[in-house]
């Protein structure tokens, strides 16, 4: 039986990840780790958080075409490797991946009949005031940071109307009752 591949976008804040991560510690899914030039925030470990890979072997793996998708969001590149995808789908497993509109977009137009079969995306949606709220009180990025993420967030929530389903963010565990009732309907899908 082939596993499903959920695609997981929305604006920086709006709490992609933490869905991602939640449902995976519960055993719903596992999880994809996204490779990325950009630095570790604390706390943060290569190989969990993030890939994290210099500029140049960033290049190199583009140039072999290992990505599945990439793209560059904040000045920074952010790629999920084929090989690893492919392979959980076939084996059965769940798979969500937290990427950008850019990376969902290229995934979705993807012609490998395993990622089409498997394929599905949902946006998170959080109204600007509350999402300027969620990246202040992170207190992690400086004050120009949290404005280019807030003019980011306004560009993809455009796009938003590419996507199957549209969870709009309410509270984190209102949030996540709707995304595993997602990942439940999705686990009844016919692959064939």
């Amino acid at each position: 039986m082939l596993g499903t591949l959920l695609i997981v976008s929305g604006p920086s804040g709006s709490g992609k990840t933490t869905l991602c991560r939640r449902a995976e510690a519960a055993g719903l899914t596992g999880y994809s780790i996204s490779c990325t030039t950009r630095q570790p925030r604390p706390g943060e470990q290569d190989g969990v958080d993030y890939h994290f890979l210099s500029p140049e072997d960033f290049s190199a793996r583009v140039e072999r075409g290992e990505f599945l998708e990439y793209a560059t969001v904040h000045g920074n590149s952010y790629g999920t490797l084929k090989a690893d995808i492919t392979a959980l789908l076939l084996a059965g497993k769940n798979v969500v991946m937290d990427i950008d509109v850019q990376g969902a977009a290229s995934i979705r137009a993807c012609e490998d009949e395993t990622i089409r079969r498997a394929y599905a995306d949902v946006y998170i949606h959080v109204p600007s005031e509350e999402l300027e709220k969620r990246l202040r009180g992170r207190q992690t990025d400086a004050e120009e940071v949290i404005r280019l993420r807030l003019h980011n967030a306004a560009m993809e929530d455009a796009r938003m109307g590419e996507y199957q389903f549209v969870l709009t963010s309410a509270d984190r565990e209102h949030d996540y009752a709707r995304f595993t009732s997602l990942l439940e309907a999705l686990g009844m899908r016919s692959t064939l």
